[in-house]
């Protein structure tokens, strides 16, 4: 372990650093003032009759501005939304999508209102490294969508919105046993992507077909977050509600993890990490007790084996088997 601090209790942080609240706000907090109580930004929110907790936000690139961002918000009332800042510490609703029940299948685990509307609860999302437009939603219901920006279908919901909302989704793969909390695309191929959830087990998916290439029980309870590894294509790491962070290896092994990292004493979950993509050697992780651990990792999840690049083709061609 290279450092250890805690946490005040708050806001719930996301890896990019906007942090979404159990209220559903989302404010992006100030550099030049870091111990500041306000946020340099904080969304207008479109009125609505509740206001629903935020499960994750990222930043987006603004089209065609390289040096402007915007922020996308997932809630769990199906919505996903695009926000951009337009002065005076304001976040402007600018793009909305809904999901809805016109694009899953019937047999989809879903919540419902007392006024008889369905909601589908989006829990994490993940944008591909190879189409800036693709991304994948994680759900309350444990099924993965895969989802698109351009997206031109009209979403049919009563959900009310200041802008017009789409309906994203265009694919939806097999489910896990439960909701799904945590999702990461493959930075080395397009068509792989990682999730896990309340069932505890990490599924590898490819694009390109509904079930999971494989299917990995990592933990008896909860795991609340996973995430490939920047720098080699068949490593990726998983916190657990055991308080545990795994680090997988698939060169190494098909079905266990590699390396086992007791974040807490007391078994206390562990509820996000996230790898340093500058300084490869540092893993981060967050836990139930507050506490930020950041482990410096061995060269051995930090060097590119010779055939890494095409043992994850490989494993990426037994979809079409």
């Amino acid at each position: 372990m290279a450092w250890s601090w805690t946490m005040g209790t708050g806001a719930r942080l996301s890896p990019s650093c906007v942090p979404g609240t159990w209220i559903g706000e989302a404010c992006v907090p100030s550099s030049r003032r870091p111990w500041s109580r306000s946020p340099a930004l904080s969304c207008v929110w479109p009125s609505t009759p509740r206001i629903p907790p935020t499960s994750q936000v990222v930043w987006l690139p603004e089209p065609g501005h390289s040096h402007r961002f915007q922020v996308l918000s997932v809630a769990t009332d199906g919505k996903v939304l695009l926000w951009r800042g337009i002065g005076a510490g304001q976040l402007q609703l600018t793009e909305g999508f809904a999901l809805v029940m016109q694009q899953l299948p019937r047999s989809t685990k879903l919540k419902k209102h007392p006024r008889g509307e369905t909601e589908v609860g989006a829990t994490a999302v993940a944008f591909s490294s190879f189409d800036p437009r693709l991304f994948i939603l994680g759900t309350e219901g444990g099924f993965p969508l895969k989802c698109s920006l351009a997206a031109g279908e009209a979403a049919l919901t009563r959900m009310p919105s200041s802008v017009p909302l789409r309906a994203p989704a265009q694919f939806t793969f097999s489910p896990h046993g439960g909701p799904i909390y945590s999702v990461s695309c493959s930075p080395f191929h397009r068509n792989l992507f990682l999730s896990a959830g309340t069932d505890g087990h990490v599924h590898l998916y490819s694009m390109l077909q509904a079930p999971p290439l494989t299917s990995l029980q990592l933990s008896l309870k909860y795991l609340f977050a996973v995430r490939w590894s920047p720098v080699r294509p068949l490593v990726f790491a998983a916190a657990s509600g055991e308080g545990d962070v795994q680090l997988f290896d698939f060169q190494k092994s098909s079905q266990k993890p590699t390396v086992l990292i007791k974040q807490t004493q007391d078994e206390s979950p562990v509820y996000c990490l996230e790898f340093n993509s500058q300084q490869t050697q540092l893993l981060a992780a967050g836990d139930a007790q507050g506490t930020v651990k950041v482990w410096q990792l061995s060269t051995e999840f930090m060097e590119q084996g010779p055939r890494e690049a095409e043992d994850l083709d490989r494993l990426a061609a037994e979809v079409a088997t």
